[in-house]
């Protein structure tokens, strides 16, 4: 696994684990930065993709409920809606990070993590993203 891939992971889990007990993102990231428990210290990148969720998240939630079809937010699976942010996040606002990384990336946590259907979904949802980002970012 290489260590974008880690990276990605690290910040999952943080966005799942705030997500799922109403924590606020930043400072469960602070307490994990400050105390990483038995894993090492978070990678830079995973501080770098939550601080940057979070930061946009009131226009990537926007661009998910509008775009995914059927499905609300809060009706998605916990796991696909931090992986569909952070996906989103890399294809608007990271131009490091090749769009088609980005959605493979996330499909593949999808894959690991979350339902038998979720990589589908995340690869619609984020597909559907790439197509409308020259629109979205304009």
């Amino acid at each position: 696994m290489g260590a974008r891939t880690k990276a990605r992971k690290r910040a999952l889990d943080v966005l799942f684990e705030a997500d799922q007990r109403g924590l606020d993102p930043i400072r469960l990231l602070a307490d994990r930065i400050a105390e990483p428990g038995t894993e090492a210290a978070l990678p830079q990148y995973s501080v770098d993709l939550v601080e940057g969720v979070i930061a946009q998240q009131d226009r990537i939630d926007e661009l998910l409920a509008t775009h995914a079809h059927g499905w609300t937010i809060d009706r998605m699976p916990a796991v696909d809606r931090a992986l569909l942010r952070l996906g989103t996040w890399e294809i608007l606002y990271n131009d490091d990070v090749p769009d088609a990384v980005a959605v493979d990336e996330a499909v593949e946590l999808a894959r690991s993590l979350s339902t038998d259907d979720s990589p589908q979904f995340v690869n619609g949802l984020l597909g559907r993203i790439v197509d409308l980002k020259p629109t979205l970012l304009a």
